[in-house]
């Protein structure tokens, strides 16, 4: 057994979820089936009760098979009689399964409502999983809200505030900023790939173009063949990861534990909203 939970709304997080029995780590009943076979000992047609249920022949006739086949002794019984002819019914076995999932629904949303009770306000976790298991391609992901926006012609130059008083700078598009609807105090992603971060051994008189300039220490260092990944750990905790070629990171002594400054440009920022 083992339950599958979700989020039910972006307002007030709430806890909710959906119980299924398993066999051999293979989901093979849960709530949408246990109604399947409800319908069908009611109705003592797969048709039927797939029309009930909004579902195709098929979908019904699959499930079916699907928990038959998995089932230690068969669940339902179907009689001849042609595609959605013939009667069908619930075995004993059958409905002492549909009992039971019952009697454990009834048990799980006492057990989410309790856990519910004890966790209180959900609002700070959900954002924290929200963050967390978005997945992009770029080795950098910030999260930060929007400080100043600064219109110019063409583009549009954005201040995202990250912790410990750190900011990133990004340069997009007017269309862009109208897309995203961005504003002053607005929560924003800021995507940087890897490969557009500059990593420099010495940060003493050292003055560059780029918008986006970061002290720290080198946290990782993996040498490949060819290239380098590094991985600068700012003062607020952010981590900044950039490739270099192998013979860069050699010239620069670079290794974990020593300072290192990197830096890209506000144009090689790409913005995202919720």
């Amino acid at each position: 057994m083992r339950t599958q939970s979700r989020k039910d709304n972006l307002d007030g997080v709430v806890i909710d979820g959906s119980l299924w029995f398993c066999k051999e780590d293979s989901p093979f009943v849960g709530m949408d089936r246990i109604r399947l076979l409800e319908k069908i000992d009611e109705l003592g047609s797969i048709n039927k009760a797939a029309k009930v249920l909004g579902i195709s022949y098929r979908t019904a006739w699959d499930a079916v098979n699907l928990i038959n086949n998995l089932a230690e002794d068969p669940v339902v019984e179907k009689l001849s009689g042609g595609k959605g002819g013939g009667g069908t019914h619930l075995t004993e076995s059958g409905r002492d399964i549909v009992r039971k999932y019952i009697l454990f629904q009834e048990a799980h949303q006492d057990f989410l409502a309790d856990l519910k009770e004890q966790l209180g306000d959900l609002s700070g976790l959900h954002n924290f999983l929200d963050r967390v298991t978005m997945r992009v391609s770029a080795r950098n992901v910030f999260y930060g809200t929007i400080s100043k926006i600064i219109h110019g012609t063409v583009h549009v130059e954005v201040r995202i505030a990250l912790k410990e008083g750190a900011s990133i700078k990004a340069i997009i598009t007017e269309s862009a900023a109208d897309s995203l609807a961005l504003r002053e105090g607005k929560p924003v992603y800021a995507l940087v790939q890897a490969g557009s971060v500059v990593v420099a051994d010495a940060i003493s008189n050292f003055k560059v173009s780029a918008g986006n300039f970061f002290d720290g220490t080198v946290s990782r260092l993996l040498h490949g063949p060819v290239n380098s990944e590094v991985d600068i750990e700012l003062p607020g905790g952010e981590t900044v990861s950039a490739v270099i070629t192998l013979e860069s990171a050699h010239q620069m002594a670079l290794q974990p534990g020593c300072r290192a400054c990197v830096f890209f440009k506000a144009s090689h920022v790409i913005l995202g909203v919720r």
